[in-house]
């Protein structure tokens, strides 16, 4: 081979070696592409389906809208909200991103469909009197501006990759709209009050509930001298008390289309699967954790499975509950169109449900990985123990505010959650290294100690900061929708 054959073909596999490389930008660049031309898709598939199913009804068009934007809402919804129950499993490694997305939007689903209200407060739970909107017109374009308003707002969060509350969005944009609507007398801002008061109830909870979780694993199962021993006889405690927290959160936030719990007999049913779950799973325990080491390593493999179960669970009642924010909107505003009136609470057709259900799984799969990474990687390190007491502290969490009668958002006690697991290994380092002046088994000088930090204090910031604008924010998102919506009908 002559030297002009050797360099045409070094420079034959250069180019191909870039021809390669081209092919990889363009198609990472172009996946985000992809995700959005399939979630406008869907959207438009919304709007058809409900054109087709109103038949040409009377305003049948106001339907129509409302229904792309109820999908949109609820893509959303699966993009943001989701994550917080996915987040800690996918961050500890029990689970991969796949087999995350998968068991979400299979539980989501199933939450949505099969314990999903049947019934929702058109008025987001008495923040607008009803009296003040009973006009017809006024009613539809102030829950289409709500429903804007907050879909606008979770879709510009999730692109800063923030995790916020779809139900403060969704209250910010109802009372935007009531107030030019009908007046600032017509809030009810002793409810608002409550709200705003959950933006330090919630997180300050779920943290405190997580710590607490995770001081105890430490104190009597990871700091031991005989791991295993300890693991064999709390693992199985903590997995009981899992199971009849879940048994109980279900049974008062998850089943209420089923059947109407009690509290009283809520409590007693998780009581009941707790000690039974205590029993089934000791001797299971026992043998899982034949051979193992007697190290930290071992106890991770007893967590993880406890842990994706807690986070399917999770999602199920997360389905069952917020599916509403995407759907309450568009159901009320079906129902003012057909009855031609209003009402504080209406029922949620079959095909308004669907739409619902299947936004927050495409949702969850085409946007949902950035803040799953987010919750379960950047705030602070986590394994399947610290993830394990941030699911628990989030179902503990919820039917304490229940009892209390304390309106708290889920999404702000799972965050808070993740940065009290945080705070909580900072603080217990900090002391160790007082101590002992050794971390990890290493020396470390009080001037590298005052720097070392396992939370990251930039999301500590961005996120309160907005937890805070939701509600005014889209408060005056709203207002300016409804006013331009009024203006163009």
């Amino acid at each position: 081979m002559t030297q002009f054959q050797q360099n045409k073909w070094k420079t034959l596999d250069k180019d191909l070696s870039r021809l390669v490389v081209l092919e990889q930008a363009t198609g990472f660049l172009s996946r985000p592409l992809i995700a959005v031309g399939v979630g406008l898709a869907f959207i438009a598939f919304c709007a058809i389906a409900a054109a087709v199913l109103t038949g040409g009804a009377p305003n049948s068009l106001i339907i129509v809208a409302a229904a792309a934007f109820g999908a949109y809402m609820a893509l959303n919804i699966g993009a943001n909200d989701v994550a917080n129950n996915m987040g800690p499993a996918v961050g500890a490694n029990a689970l991969t991103m796949g087999g995350a997305l998968i068991i979400a939007a299979v539980f989501e689903t199933a939450g949505a469909l099969i314990a999903g209200g049947d019934v929702v407060s058109t008025i987001s739970g008495g923040i607008v009197a009803p009296e003040a909107v009973a006009d017809p017109q006024t009613f539809i374009w102030a829950m289409m501006s709500a429903l804007i308003a907050a879909s606008l707002w979770l879709n510009l969060a999730t692109w800063f990759g923030a995790p916020v509350s779809t139900t403060h969005a969704i209250v910010g944009g109802v009372m935007g709209a009531g107030i030019v609507a009908a007046g600032f007398d017509a809030v009810d801002w002793g409810k608002m009050g409550q709200i705003a008061a959950s933006w330090v109830i919630s997180p300050i909870l779920g943290g405190v509930i997580a710590a607490a979780f995770l001081a105890f694993i430490k104190a009597r199962i990871n700091d031991v001298e005989d791991k295993l021993g300890a693991a064999r006889l709390w693992v199985p405690v903590l997995i009981g008390i899992m199971a009849g927290t879940f048994t109980t959160y279900l049974a008062v936030k998850g089943l209420k289309k089923l059947v109407s719990v009690p509290m009283p007999v809520a409590l007693f049913l998780g009581l009941s699967i707790g000690i039974a779950a205590v029993l089934i799973t000791r001797p299971m325990i026992r043998r899982k954790s034949e051979g193992m080491e007697n190290r930290k390593r071992s106890l991770k493999v007893l967590f993880s499975m406890p842990l994706v179960i807690s986070a399917a669970l999770l999602s199920f009642a997360h389905g069952a509950n917020d599916v509403a924010n995407a759907v309450g909107p568009l159901a009320a505003i079906v129902h003012a169109v057909t009855d031609h009136a209003t009402s504080d609470k209406v029922g949620i057709p079959l095909w308004v449900m669907l739409i619902g259900a299947a936004g927050i799984s495409f949702g969850l799969t085409l946007f949902g990985p950035k803040l799953i990474r987010m919750v379960g990687t950047e705030i602070t390190k986590l394994n399947p123990m610290r993830a394990y007491c941030v699911a628990l502290s989030a179902a503990i969490t919820v039917i304490v505010a229940s009892w209390l009668g304390l309106p708290v958002s889920s999404t702000h006690i799972a965050v808070g959650a993740v940065f009290g697991v945080g705070f909580y290994r900072e603080w217990h380092a900090d002391r160790q290294a007082r101590r002992t002046g050794i971390i990890k088994g290493k020396p470390v000088a009080p001037e590298e100690r005052s720097r070392r930090k396992l939370v990251r204090r930039v999301h500590v910031l961005s996120i309160g900061a907005a937890w805070v604008v939701t509600v005014p924010l889209t408060a005056v998102l709203s207002a300016l929708l409804f006013v331009l919506l009024r203006q163009l009908v």
